[in-house]
């Protein structure tokens, strides 16, 4: 038997989780909250850690998702969710699960595919409360440096 202190274990005894993960139903969140990352290096840390960018299917567990990041005194950063159209402009999916996005909680505008001086496009999707209307969707570029939500399918 090896140690392995940041491996996920489906048993469901909390002291056996080493980061602080929130139960929603069949899924449990853990906040990327110490570090900034760009989408892909919060992809990376997800899966070293045995989860995946979070997916989003209902405005339920956004709204739940939106609250836990509040109640963490977050509520006005930006965080990562796996939605992306890297592979076809316009077309979002969740990059976690390879599923078309069907429920969808954008920003007024959004998503826009704004384009950068660099060239950069918004092919990333992430939470945030831009105008003060709650955590809502918006396209941003993947190389964007913020918080991210990972997420677990609990046994």
């Amino acid at each position: 038997m090896f140690d392995c202190p940041n491996c996920v274990d489906d048993t469901p005894t909390p002291n056996r989780w080493t980061m602080p993960l929130l139960k929603l139903g069949e899924k449990r969140y853990y906040l990327g909250i110490f570090f900034k990352a760009n989408y892909f290096r919060a992809t990376q840390y997800c899966r070293f850690h045995g989860m995946h960018l979070a997916s989003i299917t209902s405005q339920e567990e956004n709204d739940k998702l939106e609250k836990y990041i509040k109640d963490f005194g977050f509520g006005h950063e930006h965080f990562w969710t796996s939605g992306t159209d890297l592979a076809e402009e316009g077309h979002f999916f969740w990059m976690s699960t390879g599923r078309p996005i069907t429920f969808t909680n954008w920003n007024a505008g959004e998503p826009n595919n704004f384009e950068y001086e660099n060239g950069e496009q918004e092919n990333c999707m992430e939470l945030w409360n831009r105008d003060g209307k709650g955590m809502k969707w918006n396209d941003s570029p993947c190389s964007f440096e913020t918080y991210f939500v990972c997420e677990v399918h609990s046994s």
